[in-house]
C-alpha cells in the first residue's frame, strides 16, 4: 500500500492529490493507494481518501504503507526516514497557493541532494518518479544531536558577541 499525505496545512494541494489519482487511473501505480488529502479541493476518483485522520489512523496507515508520497513537511519525512520508508515528495509552493512561501522547495532539495528522498519538481515529474519509488532506497540519515547542539550554541555565541 501506498500512503499519499499532504499534512495538516489549512491550504490546498490540488497539484499532488490529482497527480497521483491520475497515476492510479493510468494504471501506473499497481498497489492500492490510500490518501490523507486535507482540505485539498481536487477529489480523488481512483483512490481511496479521508480529508483529515486521527493521529492514531495516520499512523496505522503510515506503518502499513510500503511508501509514501507526500509534501515536503519535516514531519512527514522525518517519520519516513525514521520508519525506513522510501519517500517520494514535492513541495507546496505560494505561487499555486499551497503555502504561505516556498520554504519546503529548499527542504526538498536539501534532502534529495543527501539521498533520502525522492523529489517531484513538477507535476509532470510524478509519474516517472512514481515508478522510481518502486526500487528507491532511501540514503540512511543518522542522528546527530550532538552536532546540532553545537551549531545552536555558536549561533547564539555569535548572537551575543
Amino acid at each position: 500500500m501506498i500512503f499519499l499525505t499532504v499534512g495538516t496545512c489549512p491550504l490546498q494541494f490540488d497539484r499532488l492529490v490529482r497527480a497521483t489519482d491520475i497515476a492510479v487511473e493510468e494504471g501506473l501505480i499497481d498497489d492500492e493507494v490510500f490518501a490523507q488529502t486535507g482540505v485539498t479541493r481536487y477529489r480523488p476518483k481512483y483512490i481511496k481518501y479521508a480529508e483529515m485522520l486521527e493521529k492514531s489512523e495516520f499512523d496505522e496507515y503510515f506503518k502499513r504503507a510500503r511508501s509514501i508520497i507526500g509534501h515536503a513537511g519535516m514531519g512527514t519525512i522525518s517519520m519516513a526516514l525514521e520508519q525506513d520508508k522510501p519517500i517520494l515528495i514535492m513541495a507546496r509552493m505560494s505561487k499555486y497557493r499551497e503555502h504561505v512561501n516556498d520554504h519546503q522547495v529548499s527542504t526538498a532539495q536539501m534532502f534529495e541532494k543527501l539521498g533520502h528522498v525522492l523529489v517531484a519538481h513538477t507535476v509532470e515529474e510524478v509519474p516517472t518518479k512514481i515508478k522510481e519509488l518502486e526500487a528507491f532506497v532511501p540514503a540512511r540519515r543518522d542522528a546527530t544531536p550532538g552536532l546540532v547542539a553545537d551549531r545552536i550554541g555558536e549561533f547564539l555565541r555569535s548572537m551575543l558577541g
